[in-house]
Protein backbone atom coordinates (compact mmCIF):
# COMPACT_ATOMS: atom_id res chain seq x y z
CA UNK A 1 0.00 0.00 0.00
CA UNK A 2 1.20 3.55 -0.61
CA UNK A 3 0.04 7.14 -0.33
CA UNK A 4 0.88 10.21 -2.42
CA UNK A 5 0.67 13.74 -1.02
CA UNK A 6 1.62 17.03 -2.67
CA UNK A 7 3.33 19.41 -0.25
CA UNK A 8 4.45 22.99 -0.87
CA UNK A 9 7.97 22.05 -2.02
CA UNK A 10 7.80 18.32 -2.70
CA UNK A 11 5.74 15.27 -3.53
CA UNK A 12 5.70 12.79 -0.65
CA UNK A 13 5.20 9.06 -1.28
CA UNK A 14 4.81 6.78 1.73
CA UNK A 15 5.32 3.05 1.16
CA UNK A 16 3.57 0.95 3.82
CA UNK A 17 4.68 -2.67 4.26
CA UNK A 18 1.42 -4.61 4.29
CA UNK A 19 3.00 -7.94 3.38
CA UNK A 20 3.72 -10.90 5.59
CA UNK A 21 5.34 -10.79 9.01
CA UNK A 22 7.88 -9.46 9.88
CA UNK A 23 6.78 -6.05 8.66
CA UNK A 24 9.30 -3.33 7.85
CA UNK A 25 8.98 0.33 8.82
CA UNK A 26 7.32 2.75 6.38
CA UNK A 27 9.52 4.22 3.65
CA UNK A 28 9.10 7.94 2.96
CA UNK A 29 10.12 9.22 -0.49
CA UNK A 30 10.35 13.01 -0.92
CA UNK A 31 10.68 14.24 -4.51
CA UNK A 32 12.06 17.78 -4.66
CA UNK A 33 13.00 19.81 -7.74
CA UNK A 34 16.72 19.13 -7.26
CA UNK A 35 16.79 15.67 -5.64
CA UNK A 36 14.89 12.75 -4.13
CA UNK A 37 15.29 11.63 -0.51
CA UNK A 38 14.40 8.21 0.89
CA UNK A 39 13.87 7.86 4.64
CA UNK A 40 13.13 4.92 6.95
CA UNK A 41 13.03 4.69 10.74
CA UNK A 42 15.58 2.25 12.20
CA UNK A 43 14.29 0.85 15.50
CA UNK A 44 17.71 -0.64 16.35
CA UNK A 45 19.35 2.79 16.49
CA UNK A 46 16.18 4.84 17.14
CA UNK A 47 17.06 7.13 14.22
CA UNK A 48 15.70 7.92 10.79
CA UNK A 49 18.09 6.83 8.04
CA UNK A 50 18.12 9.09 4.96
CA UNK A 51 19.71 8.85 1.53
CA UNK A 52 19.67 11.49 -1.19
CA UNK A 53 19.51 10.60 -4.89
CA UNK A 54 19.63 12.71 -8.02
CA UNK A 55 16.72 12.33 -10.43
CA UNK A 56 19.12 10.55 -12.82
CA UNK A 57 19.93 7.98 -10.10
CA UNK A 58 16.21 7.38 -9.50
CA UNK A 59 15.69 6.91 -13.27
CA UNK A 60 18.57 4.41 -13.40
CA UNK A 61 17.27 2.52 -10.35
CA UNK A 62 13.80 2.23 -11.89
CA UNK A 63 15.30 0.89 -15.13
CA UNK A 64 17.57 -1.54 -13.24
CA UNK A 65 14.62 -3.23 -11.53
CA UNK A 66 13.64 -4.88 -14.83
CA UNK A 67 17.07 -5.77 -16.24
CA UNK A 68 19.29 -8.85 -15.87
CA UNK A 69 22.77 -8.74 -14.33
CA UNK A 70 25.20 -6.53 -16.25
CA UNK A 71 26.55 -3.01 -16.73
CA UNK A 72 24.30 -0.46 -18.41
CA UNK A 73 24.19 3.22 -19.39
CA UNK A 74 21.02 5.05 -20.33
CA UNK A 75 21.47 7.36 -23.31
CA UNK A 76 19.08 10.12 -24.23
CA UNK A 77 17.73 9.86 -27.76
CA UNK A 78 17.82 12.93 -29.96
CA UNK A 79 14.56 13.71 -31.72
Amino acid sequence: MFTIEHEFDSTVITLVDDGGVPLQEDVIVNSFTECVTVEQYDARTDTVMKITLSHAQVRDMAAALDLPEGVYAIRERGD
